[in-house]
């Protein structure tokens, strides 16, 4: 009877083990997508669930990592810090050995502290903001995007170099992603000769951008930049168009999303805007951009970036012969990884030494890039 009682409790323990996953007796190891999910920035954590579910399958159809099939869970921060931090909290909790999260930087940061704290690996897509790696919590946060002081100063430049005679104004949504990309726009701008006439920030989330509309036109704007997302940019462009105005609008990599140019119709046409160079267009993507349009997923954005992310994390862990974090940690800061968004390698802050930004043009419901 003690034998038995025994063997129940031991069989109870490995149930419980199993449940928990990334145990030694289990045979997953559970990471973690977190993004917008719901919410209206929702576009972009479809693009980053897509791009980790694709990314897992893959993984473990070719053996997993180091003998072990990866469990991939998705968390829901609605670009809302609060909630980041929450879902940080949830992933400690579940133990899981990678983040690939968050998308808004204003859930990155604050979310970036709880998993220093946890001594948990965090690499982010799409978080763009300088403070992400430039106060970067701990050793183990990481970005596989670009920097808005890289995008701004592209923007900036543009703008000084193309609309030289022309009223520029700079508008932004107060948020960590969209004030630090206009204001490193603006830096740039100014420096290359050109003074905006107007700078105002805005609410997100409205639907009423009239009064703001109002002032641009009274001002004689020509061309309107806009760091913020791109539901606001979509009704702040129709907005324009109903009264009356031509005003060409240039945003970042917060606009490359389809659903854009579903908010925008015809109005969007000659929107600008700042994002890398397409990772679609990548040679060394094309297999994997060839099985998501089999499947009727078109991997704009950040889809190929949250792949990537996982990608870099497999092969440091590899390269360090363990999922333990300092061990992955020295092999992610020593090592060149072979993505599909290309080769790079992480600095000393954890950015890593991708391409620079390029500008694309909006024009009939598709973005192309004009610009090396």
């Amino acid at each position: 009877m003690k034998r038995s009682a025994g063997l129940v409790v031991v069989v109870a323990v490995a149930a419980i083990l199993a449940g928990c996953g990334g145990s030694d007796e289990d045979n997953t190891t559970p990471v973690a997508v977190v993004g917008p999910i719901t919410g209206q920035y929702a576009s972009f954590g479809a693009q980053m669930k897509n791009g980790g579910e694709m990314a897992v399958e893959d993984i473990n159809a070719a053996g997993g990592v180091l003998g072990k099939k990866l469990d991939l869970d998705i968390g829901d921060d609605a670009c809302d810090p609060k909630q980041a931090v929450a879902v940080a909290n949830q992933m400690v909790g579940a133990n899981v050995a990678l983040v690939a999260g968050h998308y808004c930087s204003g859930s990155s940061i604050p979310a970036s502290g709880v998993y220093k704290d946890a001594n948990m690996v965090q690499i982010s897509p799409a978080s763009t903001n300088p403070a992400l790696t430039d106060n970067r919590a701990g050793p183990n946060i990481y970005r596989v995007c670009g920097r808005d002081d890289q995008q701004g100063g592209v923007a900036g430049k543009y703008l000084a170099s193309n609309f030289a005679d022309k009223n520029i104004a700079i508008v932004q949504d107060k948020t960590a992603y969209g004030k630090g990309l206009a204001d490193e726009t603006k830096k740039a701008m100014n420096e290359a000769g050109k003074q905006e006439v107007m700078y105002e920030a805005y609410t997100a989330g409205e639907k009423d951008y009239s009064a703001l509309v109002s002032k641009l036109k009274q001002a004689n704007v020509d061309v309107l930049f806009l760091g913020g997302y791109h539901t606001e940019a979509g009704l702040i462009v129709r907005q324009m168009r109903d009264q009356g105005m031509s005003t060409i609008l240039m945003g970042g990599d917060a606009l490359i999303t389809q659903e854009y140019w579903s908010i925008t119709g015809d109005a969007g046409e000659g929107t600008l805007m700042t994002f890398s160079p397409d990772p679609r267009k990548n040679p060394a993507a094309a297999e994997v951009v060839k099985r998501f349009k089999d499947e009727g997923i078109e991997p704009e954005g950040y889809v190929l970036y949250t792949y990537a992310a996982l990608q870099a994390w497999k092969q440091a862990a590899e390269k360090a012969g363990t999922t333990e974090v300092a061990e992955v940690i020295k092999a992610l800061n020593g090592n060149e990884f072979d993505t599909v968004v290309g080769k790079f390698r992480f600095n000393d802050k954890g950015d890593p030494n991708l391409p620079p930004y390029t500008v694309y043009h909006w024009s009939k419901g598709t973005y192309n890039q004009i610009t090396e």
